[in-house]
Parts: C-alpha cells; structure tokens; sequence
C-alpha cells in the first residue's frame, strides 16, 4: 500500500527547512502513525526526535557525503519500522529490532532498509528542485551515494530467474494485449518461472522509480460494477453484507458470462489455485500439531458458515441472478481463493480504501525481496495505479511485487506458497500464564507486549549471555515475572538465578511444542500431491524454527550455568557477595 506523503508535501515540507545559506531534509514521525509512542521512545533513545532537520554538510567528498547518508539512515530506519497496521503481529521489526541494542545489526529488516534507503531518495530528488546552487552538488553525491547503496543491497538479495520454455503463455498474452488495448502500459512480459509458476519478467532494465506497469482504473474490478449490476437491489438489503462479500458474489457470476469486458481475465485464470484452503485430508494429517492446521480451519470454518448462512437463500429467492449452478460450495471457495490470493487493497482519489482486483498485476509474484512495494494509490492525475520499482530490476530478471508483511502460515492459507529465504515474519507465539507484569523503563519498548513471541535464532547475531539469539522483550518481561528488581545485566549470582528459569521456561514450551509437532519419520510419506509437499516444507521449517529455540536454550544454560559457578567459587572467597 502506498504510504509515502505526495511529492506535494514533500515539497511544502522542503521548502520550509531552506534559505540562502543551507538546506536540508525533513526528518518527521507523523503523530497520525499507530506507533507513534512506540517509535518515538526508540528515536529518543537514539538521541533524535521525532521532527527534525539534517543539515547537508558543505563538503562533497565520499566519506562526508556516506556519513550524512547514515545519520539520516538511522532516522529513516526507526520511521518506517513496520507498516502501519493493527495486529501486534504486524510489529515484529519493532519487536525483534536489534538496532539500539545491538552494534552488529545494520538493519531492521530487508523491507524497512529498501523503505528507509527509499524515502531518503525521495525528499533528495524534491529538494534538488529548491536547494540553494551551492548546495545542488552535495545533493547530487548524496543522490548517487543512495542509489549505490540501494543498488549494492538489491545485488545481495538478487534473485536467480529460471524460465520454463515448453509452457503455453496463449492465455497470459491475451491478457496483455486485452490490457495494451484498454491503455494498460507496462516494461514487462509475461513468463512461465521454474519454482514460481506465472511471473512478470522485466522486458529492459528497470531503473529505481521507473514505472513498471500501469493500470487505468477503468479495467480495474471495484465494487462500483457491483453497484451497477442486478445484483446489488437484492444485496443492499441484506445486513451487515461487506463489499468483498458482494464483490465475490458478482465475480461468481461474471466469470460465466462471455460478453463480459473482463472474459479474458476471468478465461486466464487458472481451475484452482491450490492454496491452504483447499488441502486434502493428507496435507491436513501432515499438519498435525502446527499452527498453519489451525489457521486453515478456521478460516474453512469461516467461509462455510458465511457460504451457508448467505448463498442458498439467495438462489432459492432470486435464481434469475443467482443461478444455482455458479453458487455452488466449490465455486465460493474458488471465488474466496481469487480474491484472496489476487485482491488489492487500492487507496481511491477520495481517500476510501477499496479491495479490488487489478488485472495483469496478478502476474506479479510476491518476494522476501521485493522490487515493488508502492502500488495501491490511483494517481489522481491519470487516474490510474502505477507500480513503480524500488530497486532496479535488470532485463530477464522477474520482477517482484511485495503482497506485505506475512508469514508462511498466512501466505500458505491464502496464496498457496512459501516464499524462498527466511521469512522474518515466521513467528511463533509464546503463550505465558504469567498476569501481565510491569516492566521498568529501562526495559525493551516492547516488553509490556500483550503478545509475545520467537523465530529462528539462527537470525539473530547476538548469542552472548542475557541474549542467547532470543527476543529481548520476551526476555525481559520473562524476568520481570521472576523478580521486579531493576534490569541490569551483570553476571550477578541473583541475576543468573533469574537467568536460569527463564531458560527452562522458555525450553519447556518448545520442547513440548517439538514433542506435539512429531518428527521428520513420521512424515516421511511418498506423495507427489502438491498439498502434501508444501505441508511437508513448512512443517520442516517450523521443526527448524523449535529447533533453534531449544538449541539456543540448551547452549545459554550451558553459558549461565558456568558463569553462575564462577560467581559462587569467587564468592566463596570473600571477594564478592555473589548477589544483589
């Protein structure tokens, strides 16, 4: 979803820090940010607030030029930790951040630096256009110097493209010549991808802003042909019915009619899209003991309950526009599946946010390691959405979009993959019987958290002790739980008591999930059904993601354990008390 203010207020926002003399760049954490409090107890920690300026330096040599870059970096880093949504699961860079802890840790997470690196860019190219002439160079070799970082970063994430040549594209290419017809403009083609299935390959090399594909709201699928169809008298006096729901029910029908605008769409897309909500009885055995089995559960759940309570009475009632044989459980599920895995959520001219369907932009598969992550704004002036690229993307190369923060859970259910490399967002929840305890300030920020959870500790790089790879806030608000004295982590005997049962804590939870998950024999079934190997991977990833918990666990009691008995021999001496 586009989030970044117009070049407008940029603009506005410029202006206001520049006279004769100097010129610099706005730095804000806007007060409207669900996390404002959070984020603003972080940049104060850092020493900055939460308006502030970055003066350019009068120098132009590299290393001035890659300092001021850096000190606005960290800025950037902290005001666009996570997008801004309500789910405490939607604040993990926030809670696994190791930025103000950690001097080994460059970056919160890969979609925070490209956004940071991003929105530096794009406050430099609205200043040029207002900085003093004796500033204009220093801009421009801080313009280069970003572009040189964006680029070297996407290098490392670069992803290797395999395409499948003995594949028909026929479909997928009358789409987009149906899209070029009705004003669509795009620099990519459309490509069978090994591993990936359809993808968007980059026709010629896609710079940083450049516009990759454009879509005219004229062909985009919104509620407003629900509002103009027969459907929607009968509809609008249902309760409570959403505008996805009635959105679905329209597509239901729509996909059958063969003078519709949208045949070509609706012909090219695939029987089924083989997500979570479709596994078999196989895949869901092989689920066992996972959260991925509950999540599809209840989602089933969910969609029967609405399937039944709605569609029969519809087609009993009305079944001129209802007609039985497009309203049945298969084709709802395969309606959910489409609007679930090639939904958007589009911000209108009006400032409404709308879910629609945008043809040709399915094609874009998501990516750990995206290039487009702005998309869902209509641009006002052409009345159309643009997906621009926020690192460049080389001819041949398949081109990523960014469908947001999830883990394999969600992405499995409701897209029906995994994505390749870790998955910061692979979290797993620590349920604590423990009353919520008061946390002292000098605590992490998200010690108080409501939720707290783990994930691979292979992805953290401090293993030392009062760390072991483990989340701070869990951490802290574990040993708040164990005793109220201060946080101060030195190896006292009192604190590495306390260090002690935490750890055991923490290695009991997942010991037992590890028990109830089973082992890798167990799944060791010989199956080619799609199902059951993507529930076999991301089982395997959960055992890997435990695995590393209790590995880290062992290894920091092991840790303690030593340095406890080194507290006690001193002790022993009279050197020490040993305790606090």
């Amino acid at each position: 979803m586009e989030n970044q203010k117009d070049c407008e207020e940029l603009s506005s926002s410029v202006k206001m820090t520049e006279n004769d003399e100097d010129c610099s760049l706005p730095f804000e954490l806007l007060e409207s940010d669900p996390l404002f409090e959070k984020k603003k107890k972080l940049l104060q920690s850092n020493g900055f607030g939460t308006k502030e300026l970055v003066y350019l330096n009068s120098s132009s040599c590299s290393n001035s030029t890659n300092a001021m870059l850096e000190e606005m970096l960290k800025r950037a880093r902290i005001i666009h930790l996570d997008e801004a949504k309500q789910s405490v699961w939607h604040m993990v860079e926030l809670y696994f951040g190791e930025v103000p802890v950690s001097p080994y840790v460059e970056f919160y997470s890969y979609r925070n630096e490209l956004e940071a690196l991003n929105s530096i860019l794009s406050l430099i190219d609205v200043s040029r256009l207002h900085c003093p002439l004796t500033r204009r160079d220093v801009l421009q070799e801080l313009h280069k110097a970003t572009l040189d970082r964006i680029q070297e970063f996407g290098d490392k994430s670069r992803q290797e493209t395999r395409i499948v040549e003995d594949l028909s594209i026929e479909k997928e290419e009358c789409v987009l010549r149906w899209g070029e017809r009705n004003d669509v403009r795009t620099k990519l083609k459309i490509a069978y991808v090994e591993g990936a299935g359809r993808g968007a390959i980059a026709a010629e090399d896609l710079k940083v802003g450049d516009v990759a594909l454009e879509i005219p709201m004229s062909i985009v699928i919104s509620e407003e042909l629900v509002l103009e169809s027969d459907m929607y008298p009968i509809l609008e006096k249902i309760d409570g019915i959403s505008s996805e729901t009635m959105l679905l029910l329209w597509s239901m029908k729509e996909k059958h009619n063969s003078n519709s605008k949208f045949n070509v769409y609706f012909n090219a897309l695939p029987e089924a899209f083989n997500t979570g909500l479709i596994f078999g009885i196989d895949a869901i055995m092989v689920l066992d003991g996972t959260l991925l089995l509950e999540e599809i559960i209840e989602a089933k759940k969910h969609l029967q309950a609405q399937y039944d309570e709605l569609v029969p009475a519809l087609c009993n009632d009305h079944p001129d526009i209802f007609p039985p044989e497009f309203y049945t459980w298969e084709q709802f599920l395969w309606a959910c599946e489409l609007w679930y895995s090639n939904g958007m959520k589009v911000m209108f001219s009006d400032g409404t946010l709308k879910t629609c369907l945008i043809p040709i932009a399915g094609f874009l598969n998501h990516s750990l390691y995206p290039h487009i992550m702005h998309y869902g704004k209509v641009d006002s002036k052409t009345n159309s959405l643009k997906f621009c690229v926020s690192k460049p993307c080389n001819t041949g190369e398949q081109c990523y979009l960014s469908y947001g923060n999830f883990s394999g859970s969600h992405l499995i259910t409701f897209y029906g993959f995994i994505p390749e490399g870790d998955n910061l967002y692979d979290v797993i929840p620590m349920e604590i019987d423990t009353p919520q305890v008061h946390c002292s300030e000098n605590f992490h920020l998200m010690s108080d958290s409501v939720t707290h959870m783990v994930r691979g500790t292979w992805l953290s790089k401090d293993h030392e002790i009062f760390h072991y790879g483990l989340p701070t806030p869990l951490m802290d608000f574990l040993r708040s739980a164990w005793s109220p004295m201060p946080l101060i982590k030195i190896p006292t005997q009192a604190k590495l008591e306390i260090e002690i049962e935490v750890l055991r804590d923490i290695l009991s939870t997942y010991e037992s999930m590890m028990e109830n998950i089973g082992n890798t024999e167990q799944d060791n079934r010989k199956s080619n059904s799609w199902d059951v190997k993507l529930a076999m991977e991301y089982k395997d990833i959960q055992r890997r993601i435990i695995s590393s918990i209790i590995t880290s666990c062992y290894s920091g009691l092991n840790t303690v354990e030593t340095e406890l008995h080194r507290c006690v021999a001193v002790a022993g001496t009279g050197t020490e008390t040993g305790s606090e």
